[in-house]
């Protein structure tokens, strides 16, 4: 029976604290005055130099000089110019204000989501390992249900923080919530049939209950497989997990659409759903070799070998080969089409978030691809970690680059909000998983195909 540590814990809660502080630096410093934000454009035009100095002078002093000029100029359209302008410098800095005022929401929600999704991730890998009826993973089992124990709370955070966002907060994450931006827009509202907030809360909840139901279940009656007779506890549990993957693909998909994909409302590709599925597949494997790895270096899970590990290692390498397709089939194909409604999705990442958008594509595939590819590196365990939390952090990359460029457009930047969250949600994540392995026997006892796991070889 596995006992969490009191380093462990003790690590954990500090990230937590650690985490709260960096976001709540990050809300305290989020909120800029109009002259604030005035004074900031200001000095970012003046630090490009040049005619953008210039230019940048002359619309922060646009409001007094168009008074001056009020007395000097009798023409009736130099003062509707003068005007015209003054409201366009206006707009300007409260657009820029409110996507200052984002980004703690936004940094939060990355972090929030990504963490979410590792778990929903591992739950779709285990209901497959019973669907399949895979001999090689029964060890590995205790430590995929530890980390499914993450998808309740994860997704109630999730689910918490993009309706506080659009209620307590102002529409600061998804902008169809903002009723004056609706009524103005013909097409938010073709599609406020869905998306509006009571149904979208209904969904998220109907989500999370099936996930939810799916993994109390299974766990439950693997435990009771441990002490019965028979197998009929297993029949059970891949029963459930064959109608459950039904389920899964279903609401993985729907999911997707509401929390990732309506942050750009007016954009959408019919891939995204697989899109997502595969950036939290391969993150929850990496996950349950990192964790695996780790408790097999405290003297637990004696029967893991280098062939289980081989094979989880395998697997990274697998889906991050299928993350690619996916990827360049949806980046290819708007690109080529060059629809401009379309198009923006990416022109604005590559114009605006360059390092990013590419960096992500490097750590996704170019390193996985080169490190992975050998059989023989796939058993070397420190080689495995040192892959995992490369592809780990390429893939909260990939979430920064969905949410941010229609949250705080190019105002974005890797600081204290975004390393607090990641703070957080990782001592949260690590505590929850942690303290649920403590709850059952590290390995299943009764699994039929338990022998053939512990005997595995590739």
């Amino acid at each position: 029976m596995y006992t969490i540590s009191s380093k462990i814990k003790i690590f954990s809660i500090a990230l937590i604290i650690l985490g709260l502080i960096g976001v709540g630096i990050g809300f305290m410093t989020s909120h800029k005055s109009f002259e604030e934000v005035e004074t900031m454009l200001a000095e970012e035009a003046a630090h490009h130099g040049g005619g953008h100095s210039e230019e940048a002078t002359h619309e922060v002093a646009s409001h007094d000089t168009h008074e001056v000029d009020a007395h000097a100029e009798t023409a009736a359209h130099g003062e509707t110019a003068g005007e015209h302008q003054v409201d366009e410098h206006k707009a300007h800095v409260e657009h820029v204000q409110h996507q200052i005022s984002n980004r703690p929401w936004s940094a939060l929600y990355v972090g929030a989501f990504f963490f979410f999704m590792i778990g929903l991730g591992v739950l779709a890998f285990y209901a497959i390992q019973f669907a399949a009826q895979a001999g090689w993973s029964p060890v590995l089992f205790r430590v995929m249900e530890g980390i499914t124990s993450y998808v309740l709370p994860g997704g109630i955070i999730v689910l918490l923080i993009a309706i506080a966002s659009g209620t307590i907060g102002h529409y600061n994450i998804f902008v169809w919530m903002d009723p004056d931006v609706v009524a103005h827009d013909k097409l938010i509202q073709g599609k406020s049939g869905w998306l509006n907030l009571p149904m979208f809360a209904v969904r998220g909840f109907i989500f999370l209950a099936g996930w939810s139901l799916y993994r109390h279940f299974a766990r439950k009656f693997t435990i009771a497989q441990d002490n019965a007779t028979d197998d009929s506890y297993f029949k059970k549990t891949f029963r459930i997990s064959a109608g459950f993957l039904v389920f899964f693909i279903y609401t993985e998909s729907m999911m997707s659409w509401d929390w990732i994909m309506s942050v750009d409302p007016h954009w959408f590709s019919t891939l995204f759903g697989w899109y997502v599925f595969a950036s939290m597949f391969v993150s929850g494997i990496t996950v349950i070799a990192l964790i695996t790895m780790y408790l097999k270096s405290r003297g637990y899970l004696e029967q893991v070998n280098d062939s289980h590990l081989h094979d989880l290692a395998k697997f990274m390498f697998g889906i991050s080969i299928f993350w690619t397709y996916l990827w360049f089939s949806q980046f290819m194909l708007i690109w080529y089409s060059n629809i401009p409604e379309e198009v923006t999705y990416f022109v604005t990442r590559i114009e605006d978030y360059k390092l990013p958008f590419f960096g992500m594509l490097v750590m996704n595939f170019i390193f996985p691809l080169l490190v992975l590819m050998n059989s023989d590196y796939k058993r070397i365990p420190w080689f495995v970690v040192m892959a995992g939390l490369i592809i780990l952090a390429g893939h909260y990359i990939d979430v920064f680059n969905m949410i941010m460029p229609a949250t705080v457009g190019d105002r974005w930047f890797i600081g204290i909000p975004e390393i607090g969250a990641v703070m957080l949600f990782g001592g949260l994540f690590l505590f929850i998983v942690f303290t649920a392995l403590t709850k059952a026997p590290l390995v299943v006892k009764r699994n039929p195909f338990i022998k053939e796991s512990e005997h595995f070889h590739y």
